[in-house]
């Protein structure tokens, strides 16, 4: 069977940013720079990006451009004769499924909050009204299934149409609608009053704040968050690697899609300090910053509803891009590992994938007194176990196998990064690849565990 591919570069550089670009980008970003100090935070994350994020994403995509297979079949294609290196494509796999099962959910928050402001949930509502409206929402079983639910039926029909006509077709859409959005959102709270002071905490380093948070935390803060924004080490980029054109070199393509990424978190930091500071908001307020705190301004703004509506369908869609290029991956593993059309794969997996999905959305009504590793609840435990184990465990895994002699070796790698013009990763890095990224790398499995 032929392989699929992308229609245009367009198109690739869209999906594999939609897939990168999620919930981390827009709600993770801007409260960690604000816990950390602000401008400091995001100087040390765009260096991080640059040294640890490009190198890993650009092999992710190597050995799916060199092998045109989905995660176990490109390892099975590449590594020397007799090795095991393919048992950690069941690991990315798991990964997959594992991180579908509660990021759906989050998906569904973001989707029931769309709904809220375009119904006029919020209007009339003040202060600890505001608050209550998320946790009725996590605390009612109905509710929280049928969001669930929403977000697996539809992202699995736009896959079921195929690469092109679904994954590619309606990825681009949603992406430059998201990519609108986030400009019209950033430029309407940059002109609200006592915004410049909000703009000048995010923009402009301050060593002393970054001191009052511990230089070292700002700094590990910042290389956790360049890693993981790129959402490398669990294939999600390696698939569409294996539907790309060897018509442009990987380097130049992984640069590409960090700067999409990076645009939507960095602007992201541009719709919320500024409204934070405009109404006296705390902006280090961490997880409940996009739920309580952002809809508590809303609330207040002239015009709000229309705000606060357009701010939820662009987080619906920074989320459901990531669900979509997921699923993909899913239905292509099962396509070349099982020999399964993608009619088949669909339906297995939409089942699958909808009944592992039930504990989470319910983690915070019928089971919220299930308490797993660590006294977490569900969705913190899979969370964790998925950006604390399996992403960085499996980044290290892809550089390992790419510069190291006893996997694919850093020649064959290399080769295939700089196939096709534009710009080369240099033979140098060699050595920065092969003995000081691996300890990077490391340091953030052991911080992730401690």
């Amino acid at each position: 069977m032929k392989r699929e591919s992308f229609q245009s570069r367009l198109g690739f550089l869209l999906v594999s940013a939609g897939c990168a670009i999620g919930i981390g980008n827009v709600w993770k970003f801007p409260y960690v720079t604000g816990a950390n100090g602000g401008g400091v935070f995001v100087l040390f994350y765009l260096l991080f990006l640059v040294i640890m994020g490009v190198p890993v994403l650009t092999m992710e995509l190597a050995v799916g451009r060199a092998s045109r297979k989905s995660v176990v079949g490109a390892y099975k294609a590449l590594e020397p004769k007799g090795s095991k290196w393919h048992l950690h494509g069941w690991i990315a796999i798991a990964g997959n499924y594992l991180l579908m099962m509660y990021y759906t959910t989050v998906s569904g928050w973001m989707l029931g909050y769309f709904l809220k402001f375009i119904t006029g949930t919020f209007r009339g509502l003040a202060g600890s009204q505001v608050d209550a409206v998320f946790t009725s929402m996590q605390s009612s079983p109905v509710e929280m299934l049928a969001l669930m639910s929403v977000t697996v039926l539809g992202g699995f029909l736009i896959c079921s149409l195929g690469l092109q006509n679904g994954v590619e077709r309606i990825t681009k859409i949603m992406m430059l609608a998201l990519l609108g959005l986030i400009v019209i959102l950033a430029v309407h709270s940059c002109t609200l009053p006592g915004a410049a002071e909000g703009i000048r905490f995010y923009l402009l380093p301050d060593f002393g704040r970054a001191m009052e948070a511990g230089l070292g935390n700002v700094i590990t803060a910042a290389m956790n968050q360049a890693f993981f924004t790129l959402s490398i080490g669990m294939a999600g980029m390696q698939i569409f690697g294996s539907y790309m054109s060897k018509d442009h070199g990987l380097t130049g393509e992984a640069v590409r899609i960090c700067c999409l990424d990076t645009f939507v978190a960095v602007v992201s930091g541009l719709i919320i300090f500024p409204a934070c500071f405009s109404f006296g908001v705390e902006p280090g307020a961490g997880p409940p910053l996009i739920f309580i705190t952002l809809p508590q301004i809303f609330v207040n703004m002239t015009g709000g509803r229309v705000w606060g509506t357009l701010f939820f369908l662009f987080m619906t869609f920074a989320s459901f891009s990531t669900v979509i290029g997921v699923f993909e991956n899913l239905l292509a593993s099962c396509i070349d590992n099982f020999n399964w059309s993608r009619k088949k794969s669909t339906i297995i997996n939409l089942v699958f994938v909808l009944i592992a999905s039930i504990p989470c959305a319910l983690g915070d009504s019928i089971f919220k007194d299930v308490a797993l590793i660590g006294g977490r609840g569900i969705l913190d435990t899979e969370d964790f176990l998925v950006s604390n184990l399996i992403l960085p465990g499996g980044a290290l895994v892809f550089l390992l196998f790419c510069v190291t002699r006893w996997g694919w070796g850093f020649e064959k790698y290399l080769a295939e990064a700089n196939t096709g013009s534009g710009l080369k990763m240099p033979r140098w890095v060699k050595t920065y690849l092969q003995f000081v990224l691996p300890v990077l790398i490391f340091v953030i499995i052991l911080q992730g565990l401690i």
